[in-house]
């Protein structure tokens, strides 16, 4: 499933997280700096996609609805409609996937905190090794 498959290909946002691999869905979301943000605000309690617009300078407001598309299908968030007709209100939320997902990142997050402070003396010769690998 590619981003710039035409909408008929893609999987609809009913799709359940058990069809899609959750190494696939790591891979997805961490590769993405939007992603990862938009994780964060959530988690933070920032539900509305105007305040996540907000929240992330640079941000489009297509790319944003792109990736809260993507964390929908992966059943990461739930996509709220308030209202009927126009203007309804949007809220995305983490599943209780999603919020287990956000353990991940965190994890991540814990891991550069390490190697930043030190903590892993051996992470910055180890990185440095791979790059001279792939050059």
């Amino acid at each position: 499933m590619g981003e710039h498959e035409p909408a008929s290909s893609r999987r609809p946002d009913t799709a359940d997280a058990t069809s899609i691999p959750v190494a696939s869905m790591v891979e997805s979301i961490v590769g993405c700096k939007w992603s990862v943000r938009l994780l964060q605000l959530c988690a933070e309690g920032n539900h509305r996609p105007s305040a996540l617009l907000r929240a992330c300078t640079g941000l489009s407001a297509k790319v944003m609805n792109e990736r809260l598309r993507k964390m929908t299908r992966f059943g990461i968030m739930h996509r709220t409609v308030h209202g009927e007709k126009p203007p309804v209100e949007v809220e995305y939320r983490l599943t209780p996937f999603g919020r287990r997902f956000m353990g991940i990142l965190e994890e991540v997050q814990r891991l550069q905190h390490a190697v930043e402070c030190g903590a892993i003396a051996d992470a910055g010769e180890t990185v440095e090794h791979a790059r001279r690998e792939h050059a």
